[in-house]
């Protein structure tokens, strides 16, 4: 039996060599595109997917649920597992199994089918997102991890606001399998970069807590179910159950990590200041973006009487300038303070959406655009310096557990946007939309105050 080899420091100065660099790159860069496009997509396509194979709306939620309770469930016991075997070995098994899921999801004959390829799907995207951010940070020099998670964050979140309009754009010509089908290339493409260029991250001494796994399991499937239900208008005795159940399972695994040289739930994390806040601002900020993404469609259709089609293309300026801001507030990320430059962004993305609730009642389209091109302008220039400052706030052997730690409150936080739209929707009937945005420009704005509060903290030096 061989002995674990030593963790490296993926903090050192110079990373890996360029050409290498820019391989492990496109090979992260295309798994965290598939994963957030999977991740959007599903939502555009339920009424075609429903109508094909026989089933009513209500049945068709699974189709989307199913692949967002397995990412979420996973992400921790797989980025525990990559601290332990490597995390390239599991970036490599995640994109393998995504691409071979989605064939899988192509080739569905039943909604059982669907749901059973989703769920693996949706596990083989929480190995990618669990590990990506700690991969950038090993293959990137110390000096330019900004531009690193600022690639990172451009790409997912482009895939992610582009993933509704791109779908409408292959249902116009294609029917709804080859959305999954179009994974298979680039799958197979990220697995060949993935297998050549990815370096050996190391692997710690602990052994993987099998327990431990399950209770996180546990706890994260009641939580995202009970959030779910709520957002879903579920009976109310279940939402308690659920959450109750997620609590009661939390607790367990709290104590039974305890004292964890990692732990699955990284407590020991959030013991450091400076990651304490920056993962409760990363929380804060995609709640605010879950309300958007949420109740957008319904603003969009409903009151302003936009169809489908182009309430999908209505996103288009969020994208489009989360896409030109990223990239630079990664780069700024490494010259100035990252509670600075996230704190400028959340103020951006707050003003945004209290714009888009104060919308006239017969706004023209440069009135919704320039409103969303805010929305996406704070939104990008915050997340790369807080993925950055999440990042280098956590020691180096516990970068896989860092890098899980920001896709599960991005998870958890959309999940939570999501619940409060239906409880915005029930307190204000057809104002529900507005009072959803507004509620979200108010969780961005706080978030913003939390963000500028790590000025005042120096960095942790264990």
């Amino acid at each position: 039996m061989t002995s674990p080899s030593p963790m490296p420091d993926p903090s050192g100065p110079d990373g890996m060599p360029p050409a290498q660099r820019r391989r492990a790159m496109a090979a992260i860069l295309a798994g965290i595109g598939l994963a957030f496009l999977d991740t959007a997509i599903a939502n555009t396509t339920l009424p075609t997917i429903a109508a094909d194979l026989g089933i009513d709306s209500a049945a068709s939620i699974w189709i989307v649920s199913a692949y967002q309770l397995a990412v979420v469930a996973t992400l921790l016991p797989v980025a525990a597992l990559g601290e332990i075997v490597g995390q390239q070995r599991v970036f490599t098994a995640g994109i393998a199994l995504f691409t071979g899921a989605s064939l899988a999801c192509a080739l569905a004959w039943s909604l059982p089918a669907l749901i059973a390829a989703r769920l693996l799907q949706g596990i083989g995207a929480g190995a990618v997102m669990s590990v990506n951010i700690a991969l950038v940070r090993f293959i990137t020099p110390a000096d330019r991890l900004g531009r690193g998670v600022g690639l990172n964050a451009f790409v997912g979140s482009v895939c992610f606001v582009a993933g509704p309009p791109a779908a409408s754009l292959i249902l116009l010509v294609l029917p709804w399998p080859w959305l999954f089908a179009l994974n298979l290339p680039i799958g197979l493409a990220a697995l060949v970069l993935a297998l050549a260029a990815l370096p050996d991250t190391g692997r710690a001494a602990h052994a993987f807590d099998g327990p431990g796994a399950v209770l996180t399991l546990i706890t994260f499937s009641l939580l995202v179910l009970g959030l779910g239900e709520i957002a879903h208008e579920g009976p109310g005795w279940r939402n308690g159950a659920e959450l109750g159940g997620a609590m009661v399972f939390g607790l367990l695994l709290l104590r039974r990590q305890a004292g964890h040289p990692a732990p699955m739930l990284p407590v020991d994390l959030l013991t450091r200041p400076l990651f304490a806040l920056s993962a409760a601002a990363a929380a804060c900020a995609f709640v605010a973006q879950g309300l958007a993404f949420v109740s957008l469609p319904f603003l969009f259709q409903q009151a302003l009487g936009r169809s489908q089609f182009e309430a999908g293309f209505l996103m288009t300026p969020w994208t489009v300038t989360v896409a030109l801001v990223a990239p630079l507030a990664g780069r700024l990320s490494d010259r100035y303070p990252s509670g600075l430059l996230g704190g400028i962004g959340l103020m951006g993305l707050g003003l945004g959406l209290g714009l888009l609730a104060a919308l006239p009642s017969d706004p023209s389209l440069g009135d919704i655009a320039w409103r969303l091109a805010a929305c996406g302008a704070g939104f990008g220039f915050f997340q790369a310096p807080n993925l950055r400052a999440l990042m280098t706030s956590a020691p180096p052997a516990r970068a896989g557990g860092a890098s899980a730690m920001a896709a599960t409150a991005r998870l958890l936080g959309q999940t939570t946007g999501a619940a409060l739209v239906a409880a915005c929707f029930a307190l204000a009937n057809g104002r529900g939309p507005a009072l959803a945005l507004g509620l979200g420009g108010i969780v961005a704005g706080a978030a913003s105050l939390v963000s500028v509060a790590r000025l005042a903290i120096r960095p942790d030096p264990r």
